[in-house]
């Protein structure tokens, strides 16, 4: 959230996108609100339980005149260039916490590598594979975290993003 306001100065509401059918949906919303929070920020949730529902969805929004967005879900990952599109043609800034959905159009990321947490759940399914029980292996969090910021999609949405932003990023889209 303060990575989107940092990027949208004037922004106030955000639409949060989440797929309501997804067990930490409820989790989701309200991690989101506790962040948004202490920003000054707006939240409007909205479900999008289905591929169909993206478009009518960034519709509302547009009526809505939120300022921004944040996409959360595996549905929605899997729609990314669905989701992208919209994004780029609504006009609407847009972050979410998977770096491989910027391409498709969304404006920045800040989430764990998942590439790295693959080659991570690789070395997990050999520990069990030799016999471990998974019962027996610890936990681990992410321990990379990267911050991508897509150039391409801001000169696209008319957004001038600054420096300060721009240097922070581990990766930068042109």
């Amino acid at each position: 959230m303060a990575l989107l306001k940092e990027a949208v100065p004037h922004l106030s509401t955000v639409a949060l996108l989440y797929n309501p059918n997804e067990v930490s949906a409820s989790r989701v919303i309200k991690a989101n609100e506790a962040a948004s929070r202490p920003l000054g920020l707006s939240l409007n949730a909205i479900g999008i339980p289905i591929a169909e529902a993206i478009e009518p969805a960034f519709e509302q929004i547009e009526r809505d005149r939120v300022d921004g967005a944040v996409i959360v879900g595996s549905m929605l990952f899997n729609e990314r260039a669905r989701v992208g599109a919209a994004a780029l043609a609504h006009r609407l800034p847009s972050t979410c916490i998977v770096a491989e959905m910027l391409p498709y159009g969304l404006l920045m990321s800040y989430g764990q590598d998942f590439p790295d947490y693959f080659r991570k759940a690789a070395g997990y399914a050999a520990k069990i594979l030799r016999g471990a029980s998974p019962a027996d292996l610890p936990v681990e969090q992410p321990t990379r975290l990267k911050h991508v910021i897509n150039l391409k999609a801001a000169k696209a949405i008319g957004l001038s993003l600054p420096s300060s932003l721009l240097v922070s990023a581990d990766e930068v889209i042109e």
